[in-house]
């Protein structure tokens, strides 16, 4: 067989090990890719090229920015950042009609900032708002989709781990990604907010107004969320003005969690462990996938598929925004149907060569697959955000979270639909970090 049909193979198998024997996505691109490479060239080339890319991966300084920043988002969780940021969300709009919902949403927004993962962001959310809002009437379709939904900005807001990984992976600049991931996620946060006060108006059953709240408490609320504030303006003002490296941000950022942490004197030795447990844990695994991700990449390109994809599609007499459309299209799909780092680490490979020939701005390119990409994270079947919502809150079945989460599908295709028009909401800022 040709490389090319030993690719498309290749393509074919990733999906079956994934589907049918479950595998981890890491060693499944790691086992399919060094198999591949040893039919398209020999077993020795597949041995030495393997050794040689799991060196480079595992002694790379850059990676280290991946432990850091997780370190930094499990340090806030136990120390209760999370909890402070609702109560203070809580206080300022907590009277309006749907404003638990809205507060709750800028929390997942506030705690994404300091976290970066969505099952992170949705797990915590659902301990700490989904029992305020059953005490105070919310209907169940509505607190739980905006909790899963808001927790989706767990990867569209900076310090996201998919942008890191995909500036690892891609050669992009972090820095950069994370400036350019800032106004689309706000305004996903807005478009979210507004979707719980556009259902609110049309079931005001489902939002009761909250107890209502005196100036002073509102004041006295601030200094929950003030530390939030004040280490992401650390980590992104240390990015912009040059005084930090992705990873020197990382560092600093976990560093001053913990003095954050320790001056709140809510973080003992018992969650110091849990966090640092936890950041071994997911960071391995993150790392398993990055490094299986290189092998299955380096097995496309020696079969030439992402050439001969972008060559293709450049000769095609079609416009580029339908060629555009239809792998926005596959990127929807496939982030229906598993974890959204999974599926862009196997689908950079193919889908940037061809972006890339069509004239597209990576950068660019990113943020918008990303918040593609992540809405699948509450899309059946699979739509990983409502499960953790479900299993967390025992009460509310998985049927009423996918309900509750279709109120909001139309405000990620509006945020969607204007970084299309708008290039500029993702490119603006980072033009000016140069």
């Amino acid at each position: 067989m040709d490389p090319v049909t030993i690719g498309i193979c290749g393509i074919v198998c990733l999906i079956l090990v994934l589907f049918l024997f479950n595998m981890p996505v890491g060693f499944a691109m790691a086992l399919v890719g060094f198999t591949g490479f040893s039919l398209v060239v020999s077993p020795e080339a597949a041995l030495t090229s393997v050794s040689t890319e799991i060196w480079h991966i595992f002694s790379s300084y850059g990676l280290a920015v991946i432990p850091f920043f997780i370190f930094m988002g499990n340090i806030c969780f136990q120390a209760g950042v999370s909890e402070r940021i609702y109560r203070t969300a809580h206080t300022w709009f907590g009277q309006v009609r749907g404003g638990i919902a809205m507060a709750t949403v800028m929390a997942c927004a506030g705690f994404a900032s300091i976290c970066g993962s969505n099952a992170a962001t949705a797990a915590t959310m659902s301990s700490v708002a989904l029992p305020e809002m059953e005490r105070l009437g919310y209907h169940k379709a509505l607190s739980s989709g905006c909790v899963a939904s808001g927790a989706t900005l767990g990867v569209v807001i900076p310090p996201s781990v998919v942008l890191i990984v995909i500036g690892l992976y891609t050669g992009e600049s972090i820095a950069k990604l994370f400036f350019a991931s800032i106004i689309p996620g706000i305004f996903l946060s807005v478009l979210l907010m507004v979707t719980v006060g556009i259902v609110c108006f049309l079931r005001p059953e489902w939002g009761p107004a909250g107890p209502k709240t005196t100036l002073k408490e509102k004041i006295k609320s601030l200094p929950g969320s003030i530390e939030m504030v004040l280490l992401f303006l650390l980590v992104m003002s240390g990015l912009y003005m040059g005084w930090f490296t992705p990873t020197e941000a990382g560092a600093a950022g976990s560093f001053f969690a913990l003095i954050i942490a320790a001056i709140g004197k809510g973080l003992d030795f018992s969650g110091l462990k849990t966090a640092l447990e936890d950041t071994v844990k997911t960071s391995a695994m993150i790392i398993m996938i990055v490094a299986g991700a290189v092998i299955f990449g380096k097995f496309m390109t020696i079969t030439r598929i992402p050439f001969e994809a972008a060559g293709f599609v450049a000769g095609l007499s079609v416009p580029r925004g339908l060629i555009l459309a239809l792998m926005l299209v596959i990127f929807i799909v496939g982030g229906a149907i598993m974890d959204a780092l999974g599926l862009l680490m196997i689908t950079i490979p193919i889908f940037f060569p061809v972006a890339e020939g069509l004239g597209y701005d990576l950068i660019w390119f990113s943020i918008l697959i990303t918040i593609i990409t992540t809405l699948g994270a509450i899309t059946p079947p699979v739509g990983i955000n409502t499960f953790v919502v479900a299993g967390t809150a025992k009460d509310i079945p998985l049927e009423t979270v996918f309900k509750g989460v279709t109120y909001f599908l139309p405000a990620f295709l509006i945020c969607i639909i204007l970084l299309l028009l708008f290039p500029e909401m993702a490119l603006y800022l980072p033009s000016l970090s140069g």
